[in-house]
C-alpha cells in the first residue's frame, strides 16, 4: 500500500524577492523557496509541491500580511484567468523586476562581459495594448476555487455544461474561464465575442467540447490596426453552410466596421491553423498596419508583434543597435514576415531575410513591394540549412546580422555559422532572455556584447523583450 504523500505547509514567510517566469521567492534556512501569485513583502502560509535540498516551489495557502507594494487589480477576471499575472504590482514597480529579470539572466546563465543595462523602455499605455487576441469557446466553463465552495455548500452542480466564451484555465484544455470584459484590446471586441456567443446560444449551435471533440463553435481571433481595420476569423469544427451564413450575416450587421470577417473550418482536434486555409466571407481577407510610414498586410496566419506602439520602440532600437549609414549588407534571420528587415531598409543598401514559415515569407515579399523596397530578398526555409557558404557566397557576406528567435533561442549550428561568417555586428532580438543569454555564452568566443536594453512588450505580464547589440572582437 503506497503512503499518501504528507503536505507542507510553512508558515509566516516573508516573500524577499521576485524570481524568473513571474515567481517570487523566499529564503528559508538557506533553501530558496518559489512562490507564485505572491508579491515580495507578502507574508504568507506556503504549501509546497515540490521540495528539493536546495529548493522549493509552492502556493500561498493564507496571506497573513499583504506587501506595501500591492495595488487593486483593474480587472475582475485577475487571479483566475491567468493572461495577466501582475496586476497586483504598481507598473514602475513591474518595470523594475522585468530589468532586474533580464540582468539575472544574462549574469547568471551568460556569464559574459557585460556593459552598464540600458534602462527598459516602458509602454505607455498599459491596457487596451493588444492587436491581437484568441477566444475559445467551449460547452464547459471552469469554476474558481471560491465559487465552487459556495457551489457545493448550497447543494448546488459544480459542473457546468453549455456554451462559454473566454480563456483556456491554467493547465486544463477542456475548460475556459468565461470574461466578461477583457483589458487587453479596445472595443468592438468583448461585443464582438459576446454577439457570438449569445447569437449561438439562442439558435441551439453546439460549443466545442475538446474532451469528446463534439460541437461547431471552436475559437475566433480578432485582430485591429491602428489604421482602423478590423480582422475577425471565426474557426468551426465542421461546414454547416446554413448556420455559418447566419452566425457571419448577424456578426457583419451588428459590425459593419469589421473590413475583414473570415471563417476557417477546423476538423483537427488541436486549434492550430497553420495547416488550414482561413476564408473571407467579407472583406479582402487581410488588413494592413502602419509602423512610422512603413505599411504592412497581416493575414489570419501571419506573426506580428502583437503590441504595435511597442513594436516600434523596439524595432526603432534594433535599428539604432546596427548603426547603419547606406552601405550594408543586412541579413534578418528569422524574419517573419519582414516587419524589422523593412523597418531598417532605408538605412541599408541590401536585405535579404529567412524565414521558416512560407506564408510569413509570401508576406514578407508583398509587404516589401508594398513600400516599393527592391533592395530585399526573402527566402523560406530553416534558417540552419539555408544559411551555408554557397547562400553567403550569393548573396554576399552581411555586414550586420540581425536576429529574432522564437523562445527556444538559435539553434547551436547557427551560432557556430555565425561565427565562422563574421559579421562585424550582431543585434540579437530576444522573446525570452534565459535563452538569449545561453547564445551570447556560445558567440563569447568571438563577440563581445556592446549595448542591452530591455523593452516591455506586455505590461501585466512577466515576458519582457530584450535587444542585444554585439559586435566583433579583434
Amino acid at each position: 500500500m503506497s503512503k499518501r504523500k504528507q503536505t507542507v505547509i510553512l508558515q509566516d514567510i516573508l516573500v524577499q524577492d521576485y524570481a524568473a517566469e513571474g515567481k517570487s521567492l523566499a529564503r528559508l534556512d538557506g533553501k530558496v523557496v518559489f512562490i507564485e501569485n505572491a508579491v515580495p513583502g507578502d507574508v504568507v502560509d506556503v504549501q509546497l509541491g515540490k521540495s528539493k535540498k536546495d529548493w522549493a516551489e509552492g502556493w500561498p495557502v493564507r496571506f497573513k500580511k499583504y506587501s506595501d507594494q500591492r495595488v487593486e487589480p483593474f480587472c475582475q477576471h485577475f487571479g483566475v484567468c491567468g493572461g495577466c499575472q501582475w496586476q497586483m504590482l504598481p507598473y514602475p514597480q513591474q518595470l523594475v523586476y522585468k530589468q532586474k529579470q533580464v540582468a539575472d539572466n544574462l549574469s547568471r546563465i551568460g556569464k559574459v562581459a557585460l556593459p552598464d543595462m540600458l534602462p527598459i523602455v516602458g509602454a505607455a499605455e498599459t491596457r487596451l495594448y493588444r492587436n491581437k487576441v484568441e477566444y475559445t469557446f467551449s460547452s464547459k466553463r471552469f469554476i474558481p476555487t471560491e465559487e465552487f465552495r459556495r457551489l457545493k455548500s448550497a447543494g448546488l452542480p459544480v459542473i457546468q455544461e453549455g456554451g462559454f466564451v473566454g480563456f483556456h484555465a491554467k493547465g486544463m484544455f477542456d475548460k475556459i474561464v468565461e470574461i466578461d470584459t477583457c483589458h487587453l484590446q479596445g472595443e468592438p471586441t468583448n461585443l464582438i465575442r459576446k454577439a457570438i456567443a449569445n447569437f449561438c446560444l439562442q439558435h441551439g449551435y453546439p460549443f466545442y467540447d475538446a474532451r469528446t471533440h463534439q460541437g461547431w463553435l471552436r475559437n475566433m481571433m480578432v485582430r485591429i490596426a491602428t489604421t482602423g481595420e478590423w480582422m475577425v476569423n471565426i474557426m468551426l469544427a465542421y461546414e454547416n453552410e446554413q448556420m455559418r451564413k447566419a452566425l457571419l450575416d448577424e456578426v457583419l450587421k451588428q459590425f459593419p466596421q469589421i473590413t475583414s470577417l473570415l471563417y476557417t473550418i477546423n476538423t483537427k482536434v488541436n486549434d492550430s491553423i497553420y495547416d488550414l486555409q482561413p476564408i473571407a466571407y467579407h472583406g479582402k481577407g487581410f488588413i494592413i498596419e502602419k509602423l512610422e510610414d512603413f505599411q504592412f498586410k497581416i493575414s489570419p496566419k501571419s506573426f506580428f508583434q502583437t503590441n504595435t506602439k511597442q513594436a516600434e520602440k523596439l524595432y526603432g532600437i534594433t535599428r539604432d543597435f546596427a548603426e547603419l549609414d547606406g552601405t550594408q549588407n543586412v541579413y534578418d534571420l528569422y524574419c517573419g514576415t519582414g516587419s524589422i528587415g523593412i523597418f531598417v531598409s532605408k538605412q541599408a543598401q541590401k536585405i535579404t531575410g529567412v524565414e521558416a514559415v512560407p506564408e510569413a515569407i509570401e508576406d514578407a515579399k508583398i509587404n516589401a513591394a508594398l513600400n516599393n523596397i527592391e533592395h530585399a530578398s526573402f527566402f523560406a526555409g530553416d534558417v540552419i540549412d539555408i544559411c551555408n557558404d554557397g547562400f553567403f557566397a550569393q548573396h554576399g557576406k552581411p555586414d550586420v546580422v540581425i536576429t529574432d528567435p522564437p523562445r527556444a533561442g538559435m539553434h547551436e549550428k547557427l551560432v557556430k555559422k555565425l561565427m565562422e561568417i563574421a559579421a562585424p555586428t550582431v543585434v540579437y532580438v530576444s522573446c525570452n532572455p534565459a535563452t538569449q543569454a545561453r547564445d551570447l555564452a556560445l558567440l563569447d568566443e568571438r563577440y563581445s556584447v556592446e549595448k542591452i536594453q530591455p523593452v516591455d512588450m506586455f505590461p501585466h505580464t512577466h515576458h519582457i523583450e530584450n535587444v542585444v547589440q554585439l559586435k566583433l572582437k579583434n
